[in-house]
């Protein structure tokens, strides 16, 4: 395989790309793309041209989506106030319908996007390929769900046909309705699941920062409660690195937090000796 035609030139350098493809040839990466990260075109057709390489040199690729900014989008439009509890979104009938429809379209806007790069991708949401059984979170929040049950089979039989699951962060419960998940649990649960060998939140900051706001490259457990505890990590970012310490602690590997919005981070994250973010292990 000649790497230099598949490698982009401001990518990791070649002989560090081979060492990692051999690393990580039987693993699962599960990769979570934040709906924040998504909002502008271009970092949108960067991530694609990753994820295209990455099938291309043969790896385990399973992503999952948000979508959080083209929710509140089509929510404005139709005059919808949404209230949150926790950082979660209330979801009434109404509102889970047009969540629904918003992540499959953008659902719909990945898997094209793959398939015109040459990769295969194939839609996983509640109206096409379910993976994810859900129980209600509270039912003060509605149509919000926590995974309960995810679709191993269904998944590793896609990967072994080098196509690229590209899933919602939606569920359905035992009655077949259709429950909102929150994108990073439903990335966690995923990542648990199949004990995938890596997780990569992408995200729109570079990973855990320190008090002098440098990155943190990597951080084992312990080490994350003492940066709690003394307010490092504070607000949005505690829920994040709990998930991390929840997935690390039950089968995965590793998790890195990186920033999406920088060119080819995914690439540098796992086929490169420095890594692009914050890489968090038991």
């Amino acid at each position: 395989m000649d790497l230099t035609k598949i490698l982009p030139k401001n990518g990791p350098p070649t002989n560090e790309v081979k060492k990692y493809i051999e690393k990580y040839k039987n693993d699962i990466i599960v990769i979570k793309y934040g709906g924040n990260v998504f909002i502008d075109r271009n970092i949108f057709d960067n991530f694609i041209t990753d994820i295209n390489i990455l099938n291309k040199l043969g790896l385990s690729i399973v992503v999952i989506h948000g979508g959080g900014p083209r929710i509140k989008r089509e929510l404005d439009k139709s005059n919808i106030k949404s209230k949150f509890i926790r950082g979660l979104r209330v979801t009434d009938k109404k509102i889970i319908n047009i969540v629904e429809s918003v992540l499959i379209d953008f659902n719909d806007d990945i898997v094209n996007s793959l398939e015109k790069q040459g990769s295969k991708a194939i839609s996983i949401h509640t109206k096409k390929n379910n993976i994810i059984e859900i129980i209600p979170e509270k039912k003060e929040l509605g149509f919000v769900g926590i995974p309960s049950k995810i679709n191993n089979e269904t998944l590793l039989k896609m990967v072994k046909q080098n196509k690229i699951p590209i899933i919602s962060p939606l569920g359905l419960d035992k009655k077949n309705q259709t429950h909102n998940i929150n994108g990073d649990t439903a990335a966690m649960a995923i990542a648990k699941s199949l004990k995938s060998r890596r997780l990569l939140l992408m995200t729109n900051v570079d990973g855990v920062l320190d008090k002098e706001k440098k990155l943190i490259e990597e951080i084992s457990s312990s080490k994350i409660s003492e940066l709690i505890k003394n307010k490092t990590i504070t607000e949005g970012m505690i829920p994040k690195i709990n998930a991390c310490l929840d997935a690390v602690n039950n089968g995965v590997t590793a998790v890195g937090i990186i920033n999406g919005t920088k060119q080819h981070s995914c690439l540098w994250e796992i086929f490169s000796d420095k890594g692009s973010g914050t890489l968090i292990r038991k």
